[in-house]
């Protein structure tokens, strides 16, 4: 509770100095409106939003899922494959070097306007940092557990599950909290691209209108949205892997 509540001082610190900032400096709406002027679009645009919000977090979801559970089934095969893993760690890096703003406008053009190139995107964002912290624990298995673990006569996939995998949860755990931040950030730059629908959408529109306090009022919804569910993947993480910690 004591962090919750200064979470909220800060906050309510902000707007208020940012409210001050507008009142004193005179700054027309079309460059910086104030909170209270975003609160008002908030309200006036509601149903547009709640669908746009509703939109985006399905795709943060989607991609999400597929961008985890694809970088944790790859994490698994290279750890049991050396050959496999060294074929393809440069591959793992060659995705990250690419700009995902260079991939979003051709997955666009290959898989259409609709969601299924924003959940690529979130997906690709996702990928890496499961797979990378994943493969890291995998890798880091103690050698004297390992050592016991054959002499009791584990060997191959039995090693994986009942050892190699456990021991690595604290690491997997990590990459998927670092991808919940990265989700959303995949989703909105796929609908910045390419799309008529979600909080990125609503974005591109209201700035080419220059409704800029239906932009900010949108970006807000983003943060709220991501941090909602930044919050929700570290309580499952701390939930599903406490006894592994």
């Amino acid at each position: 509770m004591r962090r919750i509540g200064t979470a909220l001082a800060v906050a309510a610190g902000f707007l208020l100095a940012w409210q001050a900032l507008v009142v004193a400096t005179g700054l027309p709406p079309f460059l910086l409106p104030g909170p209270v002027a975003v609160a008002e679009a908030l309200s006036s645009h509601r149903t547009v939003l709640a669908r746009a919000v509703l939109r985006t977090a399905t795709e943060i979801l989607a991609g999400f899922t597929l961008g985890a559970g694809t970088g944790a089934a790859l994490a698994v095969a290279m750890a049991g494959f050396p050959r496999l893993a060294a074929a393809l760690r440069p591959v793992l890096l060659i995705s990250q070097v690419i700009p995902i703003f260079a991939l979003a406008p051709i997955l666009t053009l290959w898989l259409g306007y609709g969601m299924a190139p924003k959940i690529v995107v979130a997906a690709l964002i996702c990928f890496f940092p499961v797979a990378s912290a994943f493969l890291d624990g995998l890798m880091r298995t103690s050698p004297a557990c390992l050592d016991l673990a054959r002499t009791m006569g584990a060997n191959g996939w039995r090693e994986m599950w009942h050892l190699r995998i456990p021991m690595a949860l604290p690491m997997l755990g990590s990459g998927l909290k670092l991808a919940a931040v990265y989700a959303p950030i995949g989703a909105v730059i796929g609908e910045w691209v390419g799309g008529s629908e979600g909080l990125g959408a609503v974005m591109i529109h209201a700035n080419g209108r220059m409704r800029i306090d239906l932009t900010f009022a949108a970006l807000a919804l983003v943060t709220l949205l991501a941090l909602a569910f930044h919050a929700t993947v570290s309580w499952m993480v701390r939930r599903g892997f406490a006894r592994f910690a």
